[in-house]
């Protein structure tokens, strides 16, 4: 498709609709002023009658172009002529200086038509260029993935036609508007094989210019659009490389290591020439189990960070008694000899959670906490209600962690929060968003006198009346 040819059928014919309208304002005008200033003629002095034709002449100008004025310019000396300069209703003249007036008037009035007519076209101009400007600016104000859209659109409303679309080797990539038939009106080049099709009136050639520049303007749209998806699935592939080295690294130390255990207490137990006493065998055999549970725990760890991150997490939201699933989890963590202390009453008001989220949400948190707690203190799980809200705290008096580490310990296979080189780091990870997936918030804050504090907020299963 090639470009429209400029100055085409309907170019013309809008420069002939501007010049009959020309036409039409100078004989009217003509007429008009002819017959206000004929009646006053005694009474009003040739240069006055000469200055309020130019009346006229400068309406025709500015509605009809140069032509239709130098015409009217043309007429008004005639009509000035006939009916203002003796001898009257004829184009005889007996005044010398009547003929300078008459000259200079046709000159005056041809150059100030011109003036007005060359303003004009400057301010046709300027009002595209305003408008074009406008279009980009419009586009560059949104988001990369809609700026090419909105552009489109804008140039669709803008110039009036029915639909508009950037193609690339005959190929549509972005349309606005309904699906187009037959051929389109305009096609301008954009470059790099793109071309800006629209379908429509017809344009002036000035038109046709500025949306040379706009086509310019798409296809740059397009190309950003295309780097910051590119950008976007790099980042993602690199985000995956990140995740999949640090889970082989994590998930290949923290399942051999109960395997090697697992091994190592089965081929001692099988060994045919070896008489184990009841007590070896009761270690060898709890070996085995303590290893087997550490294996559960790395498998759930895993199956509930996917759910998470597929977000096919089966939440299941109810009336939660937070003391009872506090004890729960107390009960079912493995606190290393750490002493825990539990403030949380009985008679707070139920929390709208999934108590079996909220529970290894809970242990996940005591776990760490226990971990990080020095020989010699306590960790504590305090509970309160707060306007609406149920809070459970969390709280050790181990090193803490700094504030610019408080948003990565959340991450995946992140071991900050362990504090230790054991466990696959996805603890907090699990929690936050086994919190965030019930309606809560899990945020982490300084202990008073040292350490670190979890709060988990929870709404109230029943707003207090």
């Amino acid at each position: 498709m090639g470009t429209v040819a400029q100055g085409g059928p309907d170019s013309v014919r809008r420069s002939w609709r501007r010049a009959g309208v020309g036409v039409i304002a100078a004989g009217a005008g003509l007429a008009a002023t002819t017959a206000a200033l004929v009646p006053l003629r005694s009474q009003v002095s040739l240069p006055s009658v000469v200055l309020l034709y130019l009346i006229p002449v400068l309406l025709t100008a500015a509605l009809g172009g140069w032509v239709p004025a130098v015409a009217a310019a043309a007429g008004a000396d005639l009509l000035v002529n006939y009916f203002f300069i003796p001898p009257f209703r004829t184009f005889a003249v007996e005044a010398g200086d009547s003929i300078v007036v008459l000259a200079v008037y046709v000159g005056v009035a041809v150059a100030v038509s011109l003036a007005v007519d060359l303003a004009a076209r400057h301010r046709a101009t300027a009002a595209r260029r305003d408008t074009e400007a406008a279009l980009l600016a419009v586009a560059s104000s949104q988001p990369i993935e809609q700026s090419l859209a909105r552009l489109l659109e804008e140039v669709r409303t803008t110039y009036r036609m029915t639909t508009v679309a950037l193609a690339e080797q005959g190929r549509t990539v972005e349309r606005v508007g309904p699906s187009p038939h037959g051929q389109p009106a305009l096609s301008v080049a954009a470059g790099g094989g793109l071309r800006l099709l629209g379908w429509g009136p017809q344009l002036f050639a000035e038109d046709r210019r500025a949306l040379a520049r706009l086509a310019a303007a798409a296809a740059r749209a397009l190309h950003t659009q295309r780097l910051a998806g590119q950008a976007a699935h790099a980042e993602e592939l690199a985000h995956i490389d990140r995740v999949r080295a640090a889970l082989l690294g994590a998930v290949g130390h923290d399942l051999r290591t109960p395997l090697a255990g697992i091994k190592a207490a089965v081929s001692s137990l099988r060994q045919p020439d070896v008489d184990f006493t009841a007590h070896d065998r009761a270690e060898l055999l709890a070996t085995v189990e303590e290893s087997t549970d550490r294996l559960t725990a790395v498998v759930d760890n895993l199956l509930a960070l996917s759910r998470l991150q597929a977000g096919v997490l089966s939440v299941d939201n109810q009336p939660t008694a937070l003391d009872a699933v506090v004890a729960r989890a107390v009960l079912a963590t493995d606190t290393g000899g750490v002493e825990v202390h539990v403030d949380v009453p009985d008679d707070l008001p139920l929390a709208l959670a999934d108590p079996g989220l909220l529970e290894r949400v809970v242990a996940n948190l005591l776990a760490n906490a226990c971990a990080a707690t020095p020989p010699g203190r306590s960790v504590q799980i305090r509970g309160r209600a707060d306007d609406h809200q149920l809070q459970l705290q969390v709280i050790d008096h181990g090193p803490g962690i700094a504030v610019e580490d408080r948003d990565r310990v959340f991450a995946p296979f992140q071991r900050l929060d362990d504090h230790s080189s054991t466990g696959l780091g996805l603890g907090l990870a699990i929690a936050r968003g086994f919190t965030e997936a019930q309606g809560g918030t899990l945020t982490p804050s300084d202990t008073p006198i040292g350490g670190l504090t979890m709060t988990i907020v929870l709404p109230a299963a029943v707003a207090d009346r």
